[in-house]
């Protein structure tokens, strides 16, 4: 994945319809993929919630 495509990514579950699995099709990755480049994602969207303004690119 680009960075363009991970910053992307990190601001997607903040929409109510977004989940690993649609972010996953979207990119035309698998959920693994997604979990590796935005592992803030793998505690659901508390874990998100919680790391706040934490971006890592």
């Amino acid at each position: 994945m680009t960075v363009e495509q991970i910053r992307h990514a990190r601001n997607l579950p903040t929409r109510p319809e977004s989940t690993v699995t649609s972010i996953a099709k979207l990119f035309g990755v698998s959920r693994d993929t997604i979990h590796k480049y935005v592992p803030e994602l793998m505690g659901g969207r508390l874990t998100l919630a919680e790391t706040g303004s934490r971006r890592y690119c």
